[in-house]
């Protein structure tokens, strides 16, 4: 069936001869000699063009996106109303620059971020460019509204690159190596999940145990709790994995930050803006953070971030903290749209879509040896590959090899931690193209197999 729909429907991949095809080839020889080598490139994509959740290559190659630009464009490749709204501020004005000057548009979407956030409280905002920097400034205003310099983090977090982010990220150590020193006191514990730490109990009580760590250890020790300005996490982890916690380990993390007064600090860069099926990955917990770190799929593509904070903590005086170029004009217009559109349809579509997902995945840990766990929300999902289920020794070439042969047949699906395979498709994806990325995922894994 899949060959058929391949041939005749546009929402679905075709690839006309081997990949990279000649085109694509001789682009990847001539970035090899002038673009940055640090740059991860898991397979041959040259990209020409999207529309929805198919991307087209120079060779006019069609492929079902399953990475959404790694859940930056939420509302598809190309969205015409997101196009529409870019083009109309484009030729209106492009950039005056915030941080010293005021225009409406960015009042406008500092109003709706301060709205949706969870909790229904007073927040502000200050705008960045990416992910990173809403960590930085996250961190600095902590600091800040605290007067406390250090900082909890967490195994297989990843928060950014920029030195501060790169200071609380510890998911490889390629991503830290020759770059230090950086900054002091970012202690990190494990995160909430059993077989990740040392305590091998059950999910809850490890995700207790887990969180207790500051309180029963750090704090005990070698952490003075009253120097501590903030516990930063991802309410779901990325790249680590797509790991879920269990409710009770954020429970347990509020409950210690409020007893010691600590702020927590949720990067949402990844889970948020309706990746989980929820505006936040928070709502999921019922969490309340007191600042919320913001990119990624906010603006469907344009660089902008927001460090989203508790009005009474976002005191900090003219100059202390600013951007450029961040919350400029024509990504402003392009969020307002992109949470319009999340509001009307797509949250809705990325709960349906995602619960089809995992009723079709469920299974496979009983189905598949190689397959350890199946665990998401919304379109936020991750197969975790191994090879002994058992001992959940991790199988990082099983998984390597799934993404090879999956780009070959049209799709594109990345890596998440080591060992696991990450689905976070626009959340425009349909639920024949989820169907189909779920029948060539397991074509691929059943190859994947037979050639260990």
């Amino acid at each position: 069936m899949r060959s058929t729909l391949e041939a005749v429907r546009p929402d679905l991949p075709q690839i006309h001869g081997p990949l990279p095809g000649p085109r694509a080839r001789q682009i990847i020889e001539r970035d090899k000699k002038v673009v940055s080598p640090s740059y991860t490139r898991p397979y041959p994509l040259v990209a020409a063009r999207g529309e929805g959740a198919i991307v087209e290559d120079v060779d006019g190659n069609r492929f079902l996106d399953f990475n959404a630009g790694i859940a930056v464009v939420a509302t598809g490749h190309c969205h015409p109303k997101v196009v529409e709204a870019i083009q109309r501020q484009a030729a209106q004005l492009v950039h005056m620059s915030g941080t010293d000057f005021y225009y409406e548009n960015m009042v406008a979407l500092a109003e709706k971020l301060a709205a949706i956030a969870p909790g229904g409280i007073e927040r502000r905002v200050s705008f960045g460019n990416s992910g990173a920097e809403a960590i930085e400034g996250a961190l600095k205003l902590a600091r800040y509204s605290t007067g406390r310099d250090k900082f909890i983090a967490f195994l297989g977090a990843f928060h950014g690159r920029t030195l501060g982010a790169l200071t609380l990220t510890a998911s490889k150590p390629g991503q830290r190596r020759k770059f230090g020193p950086l900054i002091s006191g970012v202690h990190h514990i494990p995160y909430a999940y059993c077989y990740r730490c040392a305590y091998g109990k059950s999910l809850d009580t490890c995700g207790v145990e887990c969180a207790k760590v500051i309180e029963d250890q750090l704090v005990k020790t070698i952490l003075p709790a009253d120097e501590v300005a903030a516990i930063v996490l991802e309410p779901v982890q990325g790249e680590g994995g797509y790991v879920v916690p269990p409710q009770k380990f954020i429970d347990e993390l509020a409950r210690i930050a409020k007893r010691f007064g600590m702020l927590l600090i949720f990067d949402e860069v990844q889970s948020g803006m309706g990746r989980t099926g929820k505006m936040w990955a928070a709502e999921h917990f019922k969490a309340v953070p007191d600042i919320m770190a913001v990119a990624k799929g906010i603006a469907s593509g344009l660089p902008l971030g927001a460090t989203v904070a508790r009005a009474e903590l976002m005191t900090w005086p003219p100059g202390a903290h600013a951007s450029t170029f961040g919350g400029n004009p024509v990504a402003n217009a392009a969020a307002l749209v992109t949470i319009e559109l999340l509001e009307q349809e797509l949250l809705a579509n990325a709960a349906a879509v995602g619960g089809y997902i995992m009723d079709r995945l469920r299974e496979w840990p009983a189905r598949f040896p190689v397959v350890g766990e199946v665990r998401g929300l919304g379109l936020m999902i991750g197969i975790e590959l191994v090879r002994d289920q058992q001992t959940r020794e991790r199988a990082p070439e099983i998984r390597n090899r799934v993404l090879e042969l999956a780009f070959d047949r049209g799709l594109l699906v990345l890596g998440a931690g080591e060992n696991s395979i990450r689905l976070c498709p626009p959340l425009v994806i349909t639920r024949d193209q989820a169907g189909f990325a779920v029948d060539v995922l397991e074509e691929c894994l059943n190859l994947a197999i037979r050639e260990i």
